[in-house]
Parts: C-alpha cells; structure tokens; sequence
C-alpha cells in the first residue's frame, strides 16, 4: 500500500512546512532546498491521497484535512525522538554528571531533602545546580546545557520539551505594616493597585522578552532578586506575590501583611511547578530518579512533612 512508504523526514518535513508558514522557510530550517520540499509534500499528499496545502495564496496554507493530520504528525515524529533517545540512554548508561536548572519559586527545604537523597542514592554522579527565575530556568535547558529544569514562574512549556507535573506552590501577596495597601478592607481593586509601586520579578532571557507575568500596576519595579525583593518589601517599597513559604514566618510576626487583590478570572494564587526536559533529550536514570524523589519531597512540603519523615514513619510500621 501507498500509505506504508510513508517516512519520517515526509512527516518531519510536513511539521517544518506548517509551523514555518512557507515552503521555503521550511527548506531553511531542514536545509534543504524549497524545491526538495514542495516535492518531499507533493509526494506525501500523493500517498495520503489528501491535499494537505492550500497553494492558491502567497503562502501555503494548511487545509482541513492538513490541520486535522498536523498534530497526529508530531505524536509519531516525538514517539521517534523519544524512542532514539531513550536507545541512547540504554547504551551509554548512567549519566556522567547531573545538571539542574530550578526555579526561585521551588521550596527550598523539598529541594534539599531531594538532593539529599540524591546524593546518598548516586554518590559518584556530581550534581550541578543553578537557581533562576522566569525563562532563565527554561533557557538553559533548551540550549542544552542543563538536562532538568524545574519551572513555575515561566508559565510556558516550549513545544520541544516535555513537562511532568510536580506539585503546585501557595502565593500570597504581601506589604509591610505600614503600606497604604496594608490598612485597605476587603479585596483591593485593580484601580487601587495603579497607584502602588508593585514590585516583581525579572530575568535577562529572551524568552521574557516583552512578556509580564501577574503584573498589576503600571509601577513596576523589576529585581532581578529574589532576596533584594523580600527585602523591599519589608521595608514597605511596594506590594507584591510571593512563594508562602517564604513568608510564613514574616506574617506570623508582623514583619508583612497579606492582603487580598482583583485578579482576573483565570488567574490563581498556586504556582504549578513543573519538571521539563527536551523531549530529544530525556533524562537516564539518575535524572529520572531525582525528578521522581522531587515529586515525593514536594508532596510531602505540601503536606508537612518531610521525605525523611515519611521514611521513618513508614519504618515504624
């Protein structure tokens, strides 16, 4: 049958054509030439025995049928990749060195008690860890040069990469004592909000570029920070979110108030924390046992209790 000469590089090519809008961005970005590629479709639209093309305009544009076929393409060229990958890993073994890239936002107590285990579980795996916020957590992984990232303050998955559910941190907008916001009754409206210095958080990534996160006042003060953060908040500089945990202690001593704001329909105090990975480039086991010991400390944060607690719980048994 036509159907079973169908290869990867037509559908790789298919993926190419419609996700760069032409024949010949495609052909840059699969170096190859236009020509190649408009023969490479024909070919496959041939076999399919449907048009996945509109060619009528300036630029191809994808049918019905095309549209409906695009996302079937990308499972089975992501299965490839993931299915080479992970021959890779089988072959080459155990990773040589571990490199972590984890959100500002990721409880830190989780964090350690997760590397904690980690380290008695592959004492001979040196561990690299670098803490960012925003896109530069996810940067780093894309460009290959941390196998995990662990994210949150980024809300966006990248398509190339893969993302595993952690767990989801509580929020709490907070000011000092003395801040206007702090003495407001009731939830505080947006109009209110404007005329407040709102402080955030900012990174150099060009992934951030352009974009705001839970931006409510058109002051923003951007740090880069999250330590000169907590501290300009505490010394009643501006409003603004942050991890609870880390502030717990801060507004059981009066140090920070917690105050309610008008947030927009979708938006929500838990930050979802995710794992990521290039989907060409799972991690081998030692990663895939820190992510899973990430998930256990992380349930555990959220619960009180700490892994370490829960071993010993489950040893009295």
């Amino acid at each position: 049958m036509a159907l079973d000469g169908m290869s990867l590089d037509q559908l790789r090519t298919f993926i190419a054509a419609a996700e760069e809008g032409s024949f010949s961005a495609a052909g840059r970005k699969l170096r190859r030439a236009q020509s190649v590629v408009s023969q490479t479709l024909a070919n496959l639209e041939r076999q399919l025995g449907v048009k996945l093309f509109d060619r009528g305009g300036r630029y191809p544009r994808l049918t019905d049928h095309g549209q409906a076929l695009l996302n079937d393409a990308r499972v089975i060229a992501d299965g490839m990749d993931g299915f080479k990958a992970r021959a890779k890993t089988l072959r080459e073994g155990l990773e040589p060195e571990l490199s972590l890239s984890i959100d500002v936002m990721y409880p830190m107590s989780a964090l350690t008690e997760a590397v904690g285990s980690f380290r008695s579980a592959f004492p001979y795996t040196p561990l690299r860890l670098y803490v960012e916020v925003l896109g530069a957590v996810v940067e780093p992984v894309l460009q290959g040069l941390c196998n995990i990232g662990v994210i949150g303050s980024f809300p966006v998955v990248p398509d190339s990469m893969h993302s595993e559910p952690l767990f989801d941190v509580p929020m709490v907008t907070v000011v000092a004592p003395a801040h206007p916001l702090a003495s407001y009754k009731g939830t505080i409206p947006k109009p209110e909000l404007q005329k407040h210095v709102q402080l955030v958080l900012t990174d150099r990534s060009k992934l951030t570029e352009g974009r705001s996160y839970g931006v409510y006042s058109q002051n923003a003060w951007r740090l880069a920070d999250m330590g000169a953060k907590h501290a300009f908040l505490r010394a009643g500089f501006g409003f603004g979110h942050m991890p609870l945990f880390m502030v717990e202690e801060d507004i059981a001593s009066g140090r920070l108030r917690a105050v309610r704001i008008e947030m927009p329909g979708v938006a929500s105090l838990l930050m979802p924390m995710h794992a990521v990975y290039r989907k060409e480039a799972p991690p081998g086991p030692a990663g895939r046992w820190l992510i899973q010991s990430l998930k256990r400390c992380a349930g555990a944060e959220s619960s009180g209790e700490t892994d370490g607690a829960q071993r010993k719980r489950a040893a009295r048994k």
